[in-house]
């Protein structure tokens, strides 16, 4: 696998193999290795992991954090990897980065998957007290590990990974770790949705406190044209932590490698 970086693009792991490429996008706290559990199962696949800007290797790069900013990047670092050939796969908040990328139907994009992804129109729920209140959940090691454990899972996860989720959702650049709870969560971007013209997979976790199934069928899926549904049982929102191997089947299903 090569990891590269440079100064004014974010870092990334390019793992070459049969394509597509899965490029993978992760979550508000997350980064590339957030990942491992799923390339690690594929063996063989050529696979691309984004450290989003502001967050692990990436979070001295300058801001804007915006998604569009985000989806920007996107598009750079599969420039500068050479990659023509790709599905999308975005976690959370890498999801909605995904959905804004495949809305400008760039050449070379065979489909999407999102995991547990923020939905195309905001959930009710996401009023401005409460995204006052999430923009807080990462401001201690102590209120980290209350999000992990009581918000962000719904299974016991090894120790290893519980110390994972707390150092990658700490090494986030202050501005980036405000970005999204403040305003990305929140963005209205149904008419970014609809755009999206390749095959679609929206992958739901059973117990997902954070992107439940009931939203994600009725503020992401009803924009999607012939969109697939799967939901993968017994897991929470960490899904490419909580439930590797299902997701690994769900993927490969979808996007095979040619």
């Amino acid at each position: 696998m090569t990891s590269t970086q440079h100064l004014s693009l974010p870092a990334y792991d390019h793992r070459r193999g049969t394509g597509p490429t899965l490029v993978f996008l992760h979550y508000w706290g997350g980064s590339a290795r957030t990942w491992d559990l799923v390339v690690d199962r594929l063996p063989g696949r050529d696979t691309l992991a984004v450290d989003f800007r502001g967050w692990s290797r990436s979070n001295t790069l300058p801001g804007p954090y915006t998604l569009r900013q985000l989806a920007d990047d996107t598009v750079a670092v599969l420039a500068d990897a050479g990659i023509d050939d790709y599905v999308l796969v975005g976690h959370s908040m890498g999801g909605k980065v995904a959905q804004l990328v495949a809305a400008t139907r760039p050449a070379g994009l065979r489909g999407v998957v999102l995991v547990g992804s923020g939905p195309a129109r905001p959930a009710a729920e996401i009023t401005a007290e409460y995204r006052e209140f999430l923009s807080h959940a990462y401001d201690t090691e102590e209120s980290v590990a209350d999000a992990r454990d009581t918000v962000l899972t719904a299974t016991d996860l090894p120790a290893r990974i519980k110390t994972q989720i707390g150092a990658d959702s700490r090494a986030g650049a202050e501005a980036a770790r405000t970005e999204w709870p403040l305003r990305g969560i929140a963005e209205d971007i149904t008419e970014h949705a609809r755009m999206i013209s390749v095959p679609a997979l929206v992958i739901a976790g059973e117990h997902d406190r954070v992107e439940p199934v009931d939203v994600l069928r009725r503020n992401l899926l009803a924009y999607l044209s012939g969109a697939q549904f799967a939901v993968i049982a017994h897991t929470g929102h960490l899904i490419p932590l909580e439930a590797p191997d299902e997701l690994v089947d769900a993927i490969t299903a979808f996007a095979p490698a040619a």
